[in-house]
């Protein structure tokens, strides 16, 4: 098999940061919906404030949870000159997935859209013993528990917060928590850059390594990130939040539950906290499973009759049937690519 050409492989980490912007569009809602909707920015102002904190998030919890995205295919199990191929298959089933979700209005992950890609991909080029189970294993794992969390943190969190300002009148503490919210939602847009954008790092990574950037003597299964690779991929997720997903913005920041600012505070504050823990131990969570279900428990504080549930089963469907579909989208794509450019 013929090695790709240098063209090509430029091409590849284009649609990858592609995928990035993506990740970003889609996930703006994540940042924004809250402050927009409890009227403490505009959307423009709200956008350009979550591309921020995005953005300065590549300074931030180093590249933990990109090693472990460019482990769920074994490259080493791979012919090398074949990874490119599989990386170029995993990203055209997560952006067709991205896309496809964010015409519907469905806030799913960006993250597990990858993953379910990069293993179809894999799995088509491979079978079974390309993919690292322990790591897959660990995602999805953390699919199931991650918005538990998050619906715990947010009602926990939320319950503590009304409880302080019991005594506080009305106006007095809006007027708080609205400046507040300001801090929480840099706090969501920040820890939303340091697990997302290094999913993107973890798949232009081992492509470096398929062309020899990195030389003989590293090891494939630690691979660095070179820093270069930390601001673009950076770069490409803020300049998606500016872009936005107005679609899931109105599901989220009004869909799901009406929000106060004190609301919007408790939700971001706990998917702050929840996100940057996982971060640090390089588990990649689903930043949008974490917002959804925070605000939720922050919801069920007024009430079960407080959050409209046959909406929050609806997502809860297109959370399950991410992976797998998202799976049969990169399994696809790389056949189609096989047929294409691997002779």
């Amino acid at each position: 098999m013929q090695p790709p050409t240098a063209d090509f492989i430029g091409l590849i980490i284009l649609i990858a940061l592609v995928f990035d912007f993506t990740n970003g569009f889609h996930d703006s809602a994540n940042s924004i919906s809250t402050v927009v909707s409890t009227k403490v920015l505009s959307p423009q102002r709200a956008v350009a404030f979550a591309a921020f904190f995005n953005f300065i998030a590549a300074f931030g919890f180093g590249v933990a949870v990109a090693s472990t995205i460019s482990k769920i295919v074994k490259i080493d199990f791979l012919e090398t000159a074949i990874i490119p191929y599989v990386i170029l298959g995993a990203l055209v089933g997560a952006i067709g997935w991205n896309l496809t979700t964010w015409y519907f209005g469905l806030p799913t992950s960006s993250s597990h859209a990858l993953i379910g890609a990069m293993t179809g991909a894999g799995l088509a080029a491979a079978g079974f013993g390309a993919i690292k189970w322990s790591t897959f294993s660990l995602v999805v794992t953390f699919m199931v528990l991650s918005p538990i969390i998050g619906f715990v943190m947010g009602f926990l969190f939320m319950a503590v917060v009304l409880r302080i300002a019991s005594g506080i009148q009305r106006s007095t503490a809006e007027k708080h928590f609205k400046n507040l919210q300001l801090c929480s939602a840099a706090a969501y847009s920040f820890s939303h850059g340091t697990n997302d954008a290094q999913k993107t790092m973890g798949i232009i990574t081992p492509l470096l390594f398929s062309i020899g950037y990195f030389g003989t003597s590293v090891d494939p299964n630690n691979l660095p990130v070179p820093f270069w690779v930390i601001l673009i991929a950076h770069g490409a997720i803020a300049a998606g939040t500016l872009a936005g997903g107005w679609r899931i913005v109105k599901t989220m920041g009004f869909g799901i539950t009406r929000l106060r600012p004190v609301d919007g505070f408790a939700a971001e504050t706990s998917s702050a906290a929840t996100i940057i823990g996982a971060s640090a131990v390089g588990i990649p969570v689903s930043t949008t499973h974490i917002i959804c279900s925070s605000i939720m428990g922050v919801g069920s504080t007024m009430g079960t009759g407080s959050v409209r549930w046959s909406l929050a089963r609806s997502i809860v469907w297109a959370w399950v049937l991410t992976i797998p579909i998202s799976a049969l989208f990169g399994f696809v794509a790389f056949s189609a690519i096989r047929v294409l450019f691997i002779h």
